[in-house]
């Protein structure tokens, strides 16, 4: 793949921030040279942690939606198509619409969600990780005055792994909002010793918010099942906790199409951890979709496209490889009451995850905000 009077045809699967940075990137990099495709089922992007705020009325469902129409990037094109067929061999993708062939593919395709896989989950508890999800639950909120609430993890990986704390935090603070906090009890469930694994200040953070705000954490333990009759959630070690509002984490996995393309093994499609090449030639994977060792986030789906469209770039231009992806990301992490704390987590420099707690401030919050601001015009050039 090297440069010539062709244009580099690029076809981006999905359009979460993995699609959109490396969309982005690739516009910035090449410009006239590219013809880049983005197909999404979807019309627009939102940024995964506005669900929590869509889910405690801190904002509209409507403001934080953002048009892929309005998408503004030389030589990015958008489609909002179903993607029905990908054949990783020839680099052919078929759509309802129709088929296209490209020169480079990247799957960002992001993880769906198998409530089935937790018995009991669709009849007696409600998932938050769709935006429908996290809709219902909001109209649920008002009308829930008393009782016991668990929000728990039900399988490992899911995305963003601060979303669980985040959540109860966040309920915490509504139910004060409404004035029946007295009345309610909170439960965390999570597969882990700390809130946040790889940095313990943050989760030394968390456990003091926990603490204060008379949430229950329940370390080391998933929920197995539901069930729906009694409202008891079990436990992986045997333990019945019933309740009267169950916000559950449901199992991850890549879509039906991604399944059906050949390319997942052992659940994800592998690449290399520092290009995000897949083993077919200029396939790449990015984000959820892929297996890299590192959590399924926003921050470090970012940080996987920057070095995907940098190996893009360096074999289209015919020069060596050198900004492998480094492992590193931050996650934002909401404490409720306009605090949030930060980790800069890395993956990659030593054996085991290392995380630096930035503390918890308004400060951090208004940081957020402002990234948020600063991707979103960038990703839709306007």
């Amino acid at each position: 793949m090297q440069v010539g009077k062709n244009k580099l045809r690029v076809l981006v699967l999905g359009a979460g921030f993995g699609g959109l940075e490396i969309a982005a990137t690739l516009s910035e990099r090449i410009g006239d040279g590219l013809d880049l495709t983005l197909i999404d089922k979807n019309e627009s992007f939102f940024f995964g942690y506005s669900k929590l705020d869509v889910m405690f009325w801190r904002q509209s469902a409507k403001s934080v939606k953002h048009s892929y129409r309005q998408i503004n990037k030389p030589g990015v094109q958008f489609r909002q198509e179903t993607i029905t067929s990908i054949d990783p061999v020839s680099r052919r993708v078929t759509t309802q619409s129709g088929a296209y062939d490209t020169d480079v593919l990247v799957i960002a395709l992001g993880a769906d969600y198998n409530i089935g896989a937790t018995p009991g989950l669709a009849e007696a508890g409600h998932e938050f990780y769709t935006f429908n999800g996290a809709e219902k639950v909001r109209d649920i909120l008002p009308t829930f005055k008393k009782g016991h609430v668990i929000v728990g993890v039900c399988s490992f990986p899911f995305k963003c792994p601060p979303a669980p704390s985040e959540t109860a935090l966040l309920l915490h603070e509504y139910l004060v909002r409404q004035g029946v906090r007295k009345n309610c009890d909170i439960s965390l469930v999570v597969p882990f010793e700390l809130p946040i694994p790889p940095s313990y200040g943050t989760s030394k953070a968390l456990l003091k918010a926990f603490r204060k705000k008379n949430i229950s954490y329940i370390p080391d333990m998933m929920v197995g099942s539901i069930d729906a009759k009694r409202k008891v959630a079990e436990l992986d070690d045997g333990r019945e906790m019933p309740f009267d509002l169950f916000l559950g984490i449901p199992e991850h996995c890549v879509s039906g199409v991604v399944e059906q393309s050949g390319l997942v093994f052992d659940e994800w499609i592998p690449v290399n951890k520092h290009s995000m090449l897949t083993k077919f030639p200029n396939v790449y994977a990015i984000g959820d979709v892929a297996s890299t060792g590192i959590p399924k986030s926003g921050s470090f789906a970012a940080g996987a496209a920057r070095s995907a469209a940098e190996h893009i770039i360096a074999e289209y231009e015919g020069h060596d490889f050198t900004m492998g992806y480094d492992g590193t990301g931050s996650c934002y992490v909401e404490f409720g009451e306009g605090m949030v704390g930060r980790a800069d987590v890395d993956f990659y420099t030593k054996s085991t995850a290392t995380g630096i707690h930035r503390g918890v401030s308004t400060t951090l919050a208004d940081e957020k905000r402002s990234i948020g601001e600063r991707n979103k015009a960038r990703w839709f050039g306007n």
